[in-house]
Formats: C-alpha cells, sequence, structure tokens
C-alpha cells in the first residue's frame, strides 16, 4: 500500500531540484502535491517551472492516478499564500502535509551584503515559512496524521557558520527555530520536524552560486532528500521536534549503500552548511535521525 495514498502535500517552492524531488517522491507514495512557486515561464539559467514541476509529479505518480496543483506564487505575499491553499482545497481536497522547501541564498559577509538582500532572505527564508504554514494550519489541523517539514538545519550555534554570511545564516536558521516551536505548539497534533543534507546535493544553487561542476560532481542527487522525506511524513504525528540528516533518517530504515546517490560514484563527498562536526554516520547512528530539538 502507496504510503501517502490520498494525502495533499502544500510545499513552497519545488519547481526543481531538492523540491521537485521531495514533491515526486511523495507522488510515488500516493500523494497529490500542489507546488506554490515563482517560476511560470522557463528562465534562462534554471531548469523547470511551476507547470514542468506539476507535470513531472504527475508522471511519478501515474499509479496512483495523483494530481498536481501548479501554483505561481511569490510566497512573500501572505495573501497570495493564503489564496493558494484555498485554491489546493477547493481542487485537491484538503492539506495533511506543508513541506517548508522556498529558500534564497547568497553567501557574502556583513558588508558585501545589500539591504535588499538581507530583506529578500528573511521574508521567503524565515517570514515565508511562516506564511505557508499559518496558511495552511486550519488545515492541518482537521487532517489524521498532519506534518510540517522544514528544509533547514539542525541549530548548531559554531561561530564558523557565522563568521562569512551572518545574514544567510541568521534567515536559515529562523526556519529551523520557527519549527522548534511549532513542534511544541502543535505536540501531539502536528508532526513538525527539519531536514537536511550531510553532503551538498547537484542543485542550480550548487551548480550556479557555490563550487560549479567540481562541487556538483562531489554531492549526492537530490533523491536522497526525497526519499528521507517520504520516511518522516510516512510516521505517525507524534514523531516531532527533530532536525534529521537524510542519510541517518534512511539508514534508520536499513539502508547501508548510499553509493546510488552519488552524482560520481566512489569520488568523496562535500559536507553541506550547518552540519555539526560531532554528527553520527550512518554506521554509528545506532537508528538515530538526528538531533531532538529540546537538546540543543
Amino acid at each position: 500500500m502507496p504510503r501517502l495514498l490520498g494525502k495533499t502535500v502544500f510545499m513552497s517552492g519545488g519547481s526543481r531540484g531538492i523540491g521537485l524531488a521531495i514533491a515526486q517522491a511523495c507522488a510515488r507514495e500516493g500523494a497529490n502535491v500542489a507546488i506554490a512557486a515563482k517560476t511560470a515561464d522557463p528562465h534562462p539559467a534554471l531548469p523547470g517551472t511551476v507547470h514542468t514541476a506539476a507535470e513531472e509529479i504527475e508522471a511519478a505518480g501515474a499509479a496512483h492516478g495523483v494530481k498536481s496543483l501548479p501554483l505561481v506564487v511569490d510566497i512573500r505575499d501572505g495573501e497570495a499564500v493564503r489564496k493558494a491553499v484555498d485554491k489546493t482545497i477547493e481542487k485537491l481536497g484538503g492539506v495533511d502535509i506543508c513541506v517548508n522547501n522556498a529558500s534564497a541564498i547568497q553567501l557574502t559577509n556583513t558588508a558585501a551584503t545589500e539591504l535588499k538582500r538581507f530583506d529578500l532572505m528573511m521574508s521567503i527564508n524565515a517570514r515565508g515559512t511562516f506564511a505557508v504554514t499559518q496558511a495552511c494550519l486550519p488545515h492541518l489541523l482537521k487532517s489524521k496524521q498532519p506534518h510540517i517539514l522544514t528544509l533547514s538545519p539542525p541549530l548548531d550555534f559554531a561561530a564558523h557558520w557565522f563568521r562569512n554570511h551572518t545574514a544567510y545564516s541568521l534567515a536559515k536558521y529562523g526556519m529551523s527555530i520557527l519549527s522548534v516551536g511549532w513542534a511544541a505548539e502543535f505536540e501531539g497534533k502536528i508532526g513538525v520536524n527539519c531536514l537536511w543534507p550531510r553532503t551538498t546535493i547537484d542543485t542550480a544553487a550548487v551548480r550556479n552560486l557555490l563550487g560549479g561542476e567540481a562541487m556538483a560532481n562531489a554531492s549526492r542527487t537530490p533523491e536522497i532528500m526525497g526519499d528521507a522525506a517520504v520516511e518522516i511524513l510516512s510516521k505517525p504525528q507524534d514523531f516531532s521536534g527533530w532536525f534529521c540528516l537524510d542519510d541517518l533518517v534512511l539508514a534508520s530504515t536499513g539502508v547501508a549503500n548510499f553509493d546510488s546517490y552519488a552524482v560520481t560514484p566512489g569520488a568523496s563527498l562535500q559536507p553541506d552548511f550547518f552540519v555539526p562536526a560531532s554528527a553520527p554516520t550512518p554506521e554509528s547512528a545506532n537508528g538515530m535521525v538526528g538531533w531532538r530539538a529540546p537538546t540543543l
């Protein structure tokens, strides 16, 4: 039996990369997916639009008759977010899972970060996550097994995660702090967790902004995040308050070999930002999926 059959996912972003991989993985498990993203028309430097994503999601879930709803939305606009959720209810019947995937990045130091870029990161990452979750909340509370999953890191406050890109770190950690609060606020009612990759993931951001082809070749594919997300979203809602690492989630289900997720099998992998130095490996985790929020 598909583990998410009949459920509806509302996702911010998702027209490409990690978000699309999560949406496709959910569709393969029977979930309908609403994609709220800005890319309505093809971008000269980026693959995919909200419309092509919806087609790929429906193809992934074709065996289960999955539907995908493309919604052109700027999540900085709270009213547009609310209307998109209303449209999802109208077309897909509810919201059982909210995935906060949309994010903006600029790895610049304080002097080099323009205020308009600071505002962009804060308004998409932290404020956008709040707006999307708030709009989905009344419908999540009606679901039998609701989840909020946010693509944000464990709250490791080692100074080197802030030294060279304080504004980005603040905006990204804001998403994690919101999740800590929601896990407590909705304890027993909604499963609230964060998911983060141990390694860099081969996305447009990695290729265009971070390390180019060399870093992409030292990365894992987005599918590892999709598979990990499904494992989290398939759990009861009392699984909550975790900062999960992708490979630890999969290792807890018995996965022992991650070579299939490597862009270049056998290559040394590039660790992602914000992964604590003390992070257990899949071999040493003993079933741990990450860190419980209250212990940080």
